[in-house]
Order: structure tokens, then C-alpha cells, then sequence
């Protein structure tokens, strides 16, 4: 019974706009069909200093199932309005509701490529209220 809420609440969070943590920002989902959007809709200081305001698109894709894949940005005070892309990948969890997305980036200094690769990995933490 409790399994079937959760996969219900799931699939109803992600079919209107609904309010996600992000790594000390408050995020907006939006969707579409299969189509996904996740924007800052309160981004922490340290992105605000990179550009980043309320509507900033951090990742856009689809959802399959309970997978996510698409694009993610990365912002730096560097460079802004420059975010650099790379792509992700990862399921929907149920219990807490969370979108977990993992992709390889090269790293950069002050907007310049380092020539290194690193892994990044984004958690998404469903909120009942905005």
C-alpha cells in the first residue's frame, strides 16, 4: 500500500511543476510528456555570484521508466553565462522521492579546459511545498 502512494506521489510530482532541493538551491521540475526541465527557482549565493538566477536551466532531457538522461550545466563565476554542458544519466528513486543523475565533465580553470575529467553527480530531493 505504501509502495503503490509513493509510486503514485512519484508519478504526479512529475507530471506538474513541483519543488526539488538541489545541493542548497531550491529547483522547479517541469514536464512535458517525457521531456524534463530542472530550474533554480532559489539558487544559493555562491551560483547567484556565477550568474545564475531564478529560471536558470540546470538540466533539460526525458524521463524512460524511472531514468532520467540529458543535459547538465555546470556554472562558474569565471565565465558566466558561458555554463559548461555535459551529459547525465540516472534513475528516479522512491523512498525519499529523489532523481539521482551522474555524468563525466572535463574540469576547468577560470573558463579554460584542464585537459582532466571528473565525475559529477546530482541529487534532485522531492519537496511537498515550495
Amino acid at each position: 500500500m505504501i509502495a503503490a502512494l509513493l509510486s503514485a506521489l512519484g508519478a504526479q510530482a512529475a507530471q506538474a511543476d513541483s519543488c526539488w532541493d538541489h545541493n542548497g538551491s531550491l529547483m522547479r521540475l517541469q514536464a512535458q510528456g517525457n521531456q524534463r526541465w530542472f530550474t533554480y527557482e532559489n539558487p544559493k549565493p555562491s551560483l547567484r555570484n556565477a550568474g545564475v538566477r531564478r529560471g536558470t536551466l540546470l538540466f533539460n532531457g526525458t524521463k524512460r521508466g524511472d531514468w532520467y538522461e540529458g543535459l547538465a550545466r555546470v556554472f562558474s563565476k569565471y565565465c558566466p553565462g558561458e555554463p559548461l554542458e555535459y551529459r547525465v544519466e540516472g534513475p528516479v528513486y522512491s523512498n525519499p522521492l529523489r532523481v539521482v543523475v551522474r555524468g563525466t565533465r572535463e574540469s576547468q580553470r577560470q573558463c579554460r579546459p584542464t585537459g582532466r575529467m571528473r565525475s559529477d553527480e546530482l541529487v534532485f530531493t522531492y519537496r511537498t511545498n515550495c
